[in-house]
C-alpha cells in the first residue's frame, strides 16, 4: 500500500508540474498575442497625449505673443507719456529743446553767411575808412588864475 500511495503522489506531482508548464506556455502565448495589442494601444494613447501637448504649446505660444504685443504697446505708451512730461518740465524751466537749439544754430549759420557775403573787399575798405579816426586836437587850456 505504501508503494501504491507513493505512486499516486508521484503521478499527482507529475500532473501538477505538467499543468504548471502548460500554464507558463499559455501565459507566454497570451503575452505574445495581447502584448502586441497592448503595445499598439499604448502607442495610440501616446500619440493622443502628444497631439494634446502640441495643441497646448501652440495655445501658449499664441498667448505669449499676445502678451508680448500688449506689453510692447504699454511700454511705447509709457515712454511717450514720460517724454511728454519731461518736455513740459523742461519748458517750464526755460530750457530750450533740441529742435529749438537746432533751429537757432541754423539761423546763426544763415546770419553768418549773410554777414560774410556783405563783407566784400569794397565793404571792408569802406568800413576801415569810417572807423579810422584822426587824432584829436589838443584843447587850449586857460591859464590858471591865482587867488
Amino acid at each position: 500500500m505504501m508503494k501504491k500511495k507513493a505512486k499516486v503522489v508521484q503521478n499527482e506531482l507529475m500532473e501538477n508540474a505538467h499543468k504548471i508548464w502548460l500554464a507558463g506556455l499559455g501565459a507566454v502565448a497570451v503575452a505574445e498575442e495581447e502584448g502586441s495589442k497592448f503595445f499598439k494601444n499604448l502607442m495610440e494613447k501616446g500619440e493622443e497625449v502628444e497631439d494634446r501637448g502640441r495643441e497646448h504649446i501652440e495655445k501658449a505660444k499664441g498667448a505669449a505673443t499676445g502678451v508680448k504685443t500688449v506689453a510692447e504697446s504699454y511700454w511705447d505708451t509709457f515712454g511717450t507719456t514720460i517724454e511728454d512730461k519731461m518736455t513740459t518740465v523742461i519748458h517750464r524751466l526755460g530750457v530750450p529743446t533740441k529742435d529749438e537749439i537746432d533751429e537757432l544754430n541754423k539761423k546763426v549759420a544763415d546770419l553768418t553767411k549773410t554777414v560774410k557775403s556783405l563783407r566784400t573787399p569794397e565793404a571792408k575798405a569802406t568800413t576801415r575808412k569810417t572807423t579810422t579816426r584822426k587824432p584829436a586836437a589838443k584843447k587850449a587850456t586857460a591859464p590858471k588864475t591865482e587867488k
